[in-house]
């Protein structure tokens, strides 16, 4: 019901897409969390785990808390300080028009990677609650997904961010405590677990690979624009850098309780068929049933949280980059408009992937590799460089673009991400022509 009362408030392009910046350090650092504590946290990498024991957590939670820390010593002060909407106002800036509109084609298949993510948790959850077949559930969550953003925007979301932070928090740990007390003999299922469920290297993998599986989601996630606009939406810049390293604290913390659930998991609850269904089971069977709808509730809040987020974002880059400028649209009301129509759209794209996908952690892993490489590299040198331009920034995106799927797919190579930021760093020093500046 608040998404109805802050649907009236909402009169302006920076309500909808950055709640009129006015969000204190609570409210970004619980924000964040919030945004990033989805459907591959709990669901996912709860269900990796079960299946690989560690090595499936080191994008979730442990590289996406490196790469929360990361962007409040790299990104977040000089993105705020420019007073920014979107990360692509940072690429037209600093190398033109055709660079920020190469680069949102980029982005928006990314965060849709992700969304489709967060639509299939929610279906899952909401299949498992029902008994409905997994496509239906998703079928019912994107309606409901997309008339929730569509009303309240960013200022929306951060009210239920505050909200549902609290209620998973505690849900996580009434589970914790009630799993640990009513598993008096937790200290021999530890003692019986196999050292490669223990371990953070996956079998018979190389140094390399080892390398580019943790870069996917420390690099891989640093330009996106779901969290950004939560530091772009900061009052200050001291704001905007000290919330990122607050909520990489909370996250690490309370993202390790699925991974501590998920590593027991089989000596828990062997042999399950579905192993994303694995800790919505377990809540089930040792929560109290009242609890149990809490905890459900908060799930599910907190991946409508996400998936807000995630379709604010894309609305941000094709509304206000491209939708906006092109058909010269100067009313707020028409600039308001464009991006709630921009998010029916996405959530309807979104819908397609999840209901194709073959699973969660699939889904997130191309989001974070899809194109990112050379979204880093331009980023990290328009902002730490003066070298370069339009040439060389296009090519690196274009290298980055081409360099993952050929590195991932046709050549096999150990290290296909980290091969993707070489050729685009490549390609962006081969443009600029000896370290000339361009305009």
């Amino acid at each position: 019901m608040h998404h109805l009362w802050i649907a009236r408030r909402i009169k302006s392009e920076s309500d909808f897409l950055l709640g009129g910046r006015q969000l204190s350090l609570f409210m970004v650092s619980i924000s964040l969390f919030a945004t990033w504590f989805g459907a591959e946290t709990c669901i996912g990498s709860s269900a990796a785990v079960y299946d690989k024991g560690l090595y499936g957590s080191r994008a979730d939670p442990f590289g996406f808390s490196i790469c929360l820390l990361m962007m409040g010593l790299f990104l977040a002060a000089r993105l705020r300080s420019k007073n920014y909407v979107t990360l692509a106002d940072h690429f037209r800036d600093r190398y033109g028009h055709s660079v920020e509109r190469f680069a949102i084609w980029i982005m928006v298949p990314s965060s849709l990677f992700w969304a489709a993510a967060q639509l299939r948790a929610f279906g899952q959850i909401i299949s498992f609650s029902s008994a409905l077949p997994v496509t239906i559930s998703i079928s019912i969550s994107v309606i409901f997904v997309i008339v929730y953003t569509y009303l309240g925007g960013l200022l929306g979301d951060i009210y239920t961010d505050l909200l549902q932070g609290v209620i998973i928090v505690i849900g996580l740990i009434t589970l914790v405590f009630l799993f640990l007390k009513g598993t008096p003999d937790l200290g021999q299922i530890l003692g019986s677990l196999s050292s490669t469920r223990w371990s953070f290297i996956g079998p018979q993998e190389a140094l390399l690979e080892r390398l580019d599986r943790w870069m996917v989601p420390i690099l891989g996630s640093l330009t996106a624009q779901e969290a950004l606009s939560r530091l772009l939406a900061a009052k200050s810049v001291r704001i905007a850098r000290n919330a990122s390293f607050v909520a990489c604290a909370i996250y690490l913390v309370f993202g390790s309780v699925p991974v501590f659930l998920g590593l027991v998991g089989p000596s828990i609850l062997p042999n399950l068929a579905d192993s994303e269904q694995f800790l919505i089971t377990l809540a089930h069977g040792i929560l109290p049933k009242a609890v149990f709808v809490v905890f459900a509730g908060a799930l599910i809040s907190t991946i409508l949280s996400t998936i807000d987020s995630i379709l604010i974002a894309i609305s941000a880059l094709i509304s206000h980059n491209l939708i906006v400028r092109r058909f010269g649209l100067k009313s707020e009301r028409s600039q308001v408009l464009s991006a709630r129509f921009v998010v029916v759209f996405a959530g309807l794209f979104a819908y397609f992937l999840a209901i194709t996908s073959q699973g969660i952690m699939s889904l997130v892993i191309t989001a974070s590799s899809f194109g990112t490489s050379g979204l880093l590299v331009i980023t990290l040198m328009g902002f730490y460089s003066k070298i370069g331009g339009s040439k060389s920034a296009n090519l690196a995106l274009l290298g980055g673009l081409l360099a993952w799927p050929l590195s991932e797919y046709v050549f096999h190579l150990q290290a296909p991400y980290l091969v993707s930021i070489a050729m685009a760093m490549v390609l962006f020093l081969w443009g600029a022509r000896g370290f000339r500046l361009q305009n």
